[in-house]
């Protein structure tokens, strides 16, 4: 067998990824796999924060009741009980690592967001992803059992099926790799695999997640036979800067936090009392997302206008750097002038369905972070428990990878990847054309507020494309862009799937054929 072994392979190198190759590398030999640079998952991007109870007012109890608020009814109690609990632990491994979090006087200093009761947002200016990811990447690139791997896309989990002696267990053994620069594929074998490789926003035209955000890992778990769960939930971030030139970039909700209002440039009116009367601008995504998209629609708007000029300019640059910064190289100074923003898709709140020991269905594979659906969210996740959840869930993968190491059954022998039969593409035109497609067609039927009419006219282009990429996939070598068209693809079909199924409105799903919620809330889980 040609390929890379390790102890454990970890795929995605974010929060969930490093966190768990850290704890890991106590015992382990780690290989991390990065689909593109080191940097490019959604953490880097988080603007936010990570919410902890620490504040003196605060209490567990209040952070879990804000969890359970914004997902509707539909969050596991136990999951949101373990993550909370854990939180503040998560903070001080942080502080440990070097985050240089904002501070006021001893403590660290806590901003709030929509749907929290409570100040208790740690962050680092308005750019607390790229302080954290810069933090673990340090730490795991300074650690001699740790391999990382960037420009590796993932194509495939090894299974049963791919070893040398056939086998139906579902094992998962690790992943056939493609490295971007030298074009081949490799079999990178484990005893045991983590998946951590993010969400599935790309399925989106509109979206504030990455460019590589294509919902590989849900995906290639579905594959492999793991049970898929929630995928319904899609949350659309309120407040993404609309300009022609410069995609997705996200207007953090702290600014709402910090006094922003919602204004329809075209009357001037603050509509946000129309929508939620109580808590205006500070509401929920899921409400304050609809309420944007319902005045965009309603007066055929390009956006709406998010103001906090009225705020002093000092509190303005001070709070909000990052982003000051890079409105006035749009010729727009948000200390005097509005923001012009949109409705983007934002986070996955559904995805692979895990135990608090971040087991998947497929012995051999955990995983964390985005690409799951551990019960913490619900159908709507709170802002800021996203970056929270990879931290407690990488090292809940890592602590059970560790306790059970000596059960784990040495990787028998594995077929080499097998491309005997394919040819390089001569029609890349074709990718691209399925790309844009599926994002157009899931934007508007399938976005902030559904239809069965809609849902049904995207599932049938789904089986129409289905046929055609899979006949593409099976004649030409791989590429990263065909990997990922082939991953969307099915994304796209399993959010479908779980939409259709849900004959009611609840959280983030919202359907103008069944508007009210059904009194007992159930997942939708389903099985491949």
């Amino acid at each position: 067998m040609t390929g890379k072994a390790s102890d454990v392979l970890v795929i995605g190198s974010g929060a969930a990824g490093l966190t768990a190759a850290l704890t890991l590398a106590q015992r382990c030999k780690v290989t991390v796999l990065a689909k593109g640079p080191l940097t490019s998952g959604s953490t880097a991007w988080a603007q936010g924060g990570i919410a902890a109870v620490l504040d003196a007012g605060d209490t567990f109890a209040e952070h879990i009741r804000d969890t359970m608020t914004a997902g509707a009814g539909l969050n596991r109690r136990e999951t949101v009980e373990y993550v909370i609990e854990r939180a503040p632990a998560a903070i001080e491994r942080l502080v440990q690592l070097g985050v240089p979090f904002n501070t006021e006087g001893p403590a660290l200093h806590l901003t709030r967001e929509g749907g929290h009761s409570h100040r208790r947002i740690v962050h680092v200016n308005d750019a607390t992803g790229w302080a954290v990811q810069a933090a673990l990447l340090k730490a795991a690139e300074e650690n001699p059992n740790i391999t990382l791997l960037p420009e590796h896309t993932c194509i495939d989990l090894i299974t049963g099926k791919n070893e040398a002696r056939f086998s139906g267990s579902g094992r998962v053994w690790g992943a056939y790799a493609l490295d971007t620069a030298s074009g081949k594929v490799e079999a990178y074998t484990a005893r045991a695999t983590v998946m951590a490789s993010g969400g599935a926003g790309r399925v989106y035209q509109f979206s504030t997640a990455p460019r590589g955000a294509t919902g590989d890992g849900i995906a290639m778990a579905w594959r492999a036979g793991a049970r898929v769960s929630n995928m319904e939930f899609m949350q659309f971030h309120p407040t993404c800067l609309y300009n022609l030139e410069v995609k997705n970039f996200l207007i953090t909700e702290a600014v709402r936090g910090e006094g922003g209002r919602l204004i329809n440039p075209v009357t001037g009116e603050r509509y946000m009392e129309r929508y939620d009367p109580e808590r205006m601008e500070l509401a929920p995504r899921d409400i304050v997302a609809r309420a944007n998209d319902d005045q965009i629609k309603r007066y055929g708007l390009d956006y709406v206008h998010l103001d906090i000029s009225h705020q002093p300019p000092d509190f303005v640059r001070e709070h909000f750097p990052t982003i000051h910064e890079k409105l006035l190289g749009l010729g727009i100074d948000m200390t005097k002038q509005p923001i012009p923003v949109v409705p983007a898709q934002h986070y996955t709140c559904g995805g692979v369905l895990i135990g608090l020991d971040a087991r998947t269905d497929l012995p051999g594979l955990w995983a964390a972070g985005e690409c799951t659906e551990s019960g913490l969210h619900g159908a709507n996740r709170l802002a800021s428990n996203s970056l929270l959840e990879c931290f407690v869930f990488g090292e809940a993968a890592a602590r059970d990878i560790l306790a059970c190491w000596d059960k784990l059954d040495a990787v028998p022998p594995i077929r080499a990847w097998d491309e005997s039969r394919v040819t390089d593409s001569d029609e890349e035109v074709v990718i691209k054309q399925n790309w844009t497609e599926i994002r157009r067609f899931m934007w508007n039927y399938v976005g902030i507020v559904r239809t069965t009419k809609r849902l049904e006219r995207a599932a049938h282009r789904i089986a129409l494309l289905s046929g055609e990429i899979a006949d593409y996939y099976g004649h030409f070598r791989v590429t990263t862009d065909l990997i990922e068209l082939r991953n969307l693809q099915q994304c796209a079909d399993l959010i479908v799937r779980s939409a259709l199924h849900r004959h009611e409105s609840r959280g983030l799903h919202y359907t103008l054929d069944y508007p009210e919620t059904a009194e007992v809330a159930v997942d939708t889980v389903l099985v491949p």
